[in-house]
């Protein structure tokens, strides 16, 4: 009993997939969260280029 107790502590095969795992996710957070930062400024760019086209082609009363 104490060899098969022994022989799982020193077993590592399972704790290379759990790191490719979180590295995994946390280059999926990274993305995600900068996907975020860009669609927001983005939006804000063509929110205001919008604004600024719908002035200028607005008529003249």
């Amino acid at each position: 009993m104490k060899s098969i107790f022994y022989r799982l502590l020193r077993d590592e095969s399972g704790a290379t997939a759990i790191e490719y795992g979180l590295i995994a996710a946390l280059i999926s957070v990274a993305l995600i969260a900068g996907a975020s930062t860009l669609g927001n400024a983005l939006d804000t760019t063509f929110n205001g280029l919008g604004s600024k086209v719908s002035t200028s082609t607005a008529p003249k009363l």
